[in-house]
């Protein structure tokens, strides 16, 4: 009878986080539309206000069009790609020009890793799901808004794994500095639209009122997701996902509970993490793969990972230790 509550409490919450995410995913495509809507309209606003009042336009006018379209487009490609699912084949880069061209052409390492031959390179373990019984390697979870095994799983909003991760993280830099230009550049047109200047008059397309409605978003969405961004790098930088984040905090206690110390396997340094999450550097894309959206493979397929040298699995932790997708238990 003592345990009874908890067990009670505890399938109630799991029952409404279920719930959750079916409305997550209901909802899925009525959120994209809404942030589609506010993203255009925030660009027909600096367009139409903004723009044309930025000094020097000969100098600005091309870096605000570039922040511009790499935003759309990359908040284009989250949308649309897919994330990698274990069950898919892996996928290959295409020929179109939104496709980058490899700086030259890298020293294949094998197990589904293109990059030169001074990684450290392991084959994924596998596990078998409990959820959709699929073979996952490691570093796959299950997303249960998708109800599938996800590469590199990191959340769903929506589904951000392997292979749209790196366009997830882009979009985010393109959105901070996007909406930092537009408070930067807009406050004297606020001051206009608000009706503090009543000498001058308001002679744009877009109405005032929306112009300070999407002012104010701009605003806040550039502190949120700016802090956001600082920590998905931070995650970035030290090798490891926003799952994987909270699983090696567990780690650490039980690594220090046996007087160990746990290293993540995955951190080969903050420049070489960083190096490797945007695929960039001497083995792979230029670096002007940051500055135009073009499509860009990640180093590896999913089923192999770099690791630090000398190390095949994390120290300070033993086999079996390792977390698994929790179960979807209704007892």
């Amino acid at each position: 009878m003592a345990g009874a509550c908890p067990r009670f409490v505890f399938a109630c919450f799991k029952r409404i986080e279920r719930w959750g995410d079916k409305l997550t995913g209901a909802a899925g495509p009525f959120f994209v539309a809404v942030a589609t809507l506010l993203f255009i309209t925030g660009t027909l606003c600096f367009l139409d206000v903004i723009l044309p009042s930025i000094p020097w336009p000969w100098l600005t006018t091309f870096p605000c069009i570039l922040i511009i379209i790499n935003l759309l487009a990359h908040y284009y490609f989250v949308c649309t790609l897919s994330p990698g699912f274990a069950s898919d084949p892996p996928q290959r880069a295409g020929n179109g020009f939104l496709w980058a061209k490899k700086r030259h052409t890298y020293t294949y390492t094998g197990h589904g890793v293109h990059w030169s031959a001074n990684l450290n390179v392991t084959p994924a373990s596998t596990t078998k799901c409990s959820k959709c019984g699929e073979i996952k390697p490691e570093r796959t979870h299950h997303c249960r808004v998708c109800n599938r095994c996800v590469l590199k799983y990191d959340h769903h909003c929506p589904c951000v794994g392997l292979y749209n991760e790196r366009h997830f993280v882009m979009f985010m830099a393109y959105v901070v500095m996007a909406t930092f230009c537009f408070v930067a550049f807009g406050w004297p047109h606020l001051l206009l639209a608000v009706g503090f200047h009543f000498d001058d008059n308001w002679e744009h397309w877009i109405s005032p009122i929306v112009f300070t409605i999407i002012y104010f978003l701009c605003l806040v969405m550039c502190l949120a997701i700016g802090t956001m961004l600082a920590w998905h790098i931070w995650g970035v930088s030290v090798g490891e996902t926003a799952v994987e984040s909270q699983d090696h905090e567990h780690y650490r206690r039980v690594a220090l509970s046996r007087g160990e110390s746990f290293q993540n396997s995955y951190d080969l340094g903050k420049l070489r993490n960083l190096q490797l999450f945007f695929n960039i550097g001497p083995d792979g894309y230029p670096l002007y793969t940051l500055l135009f959206p073009f499509r860009v493979l990640p180093y590896t397929d999913g089923r192999s990972w770099a690791r630090r040298p000398g190390l095949e699995r994390h120290h300070g932790l033993l086999a079996g230790e390792e977390l698994t997708d929790e179960e979807d238990n209704d007892n």
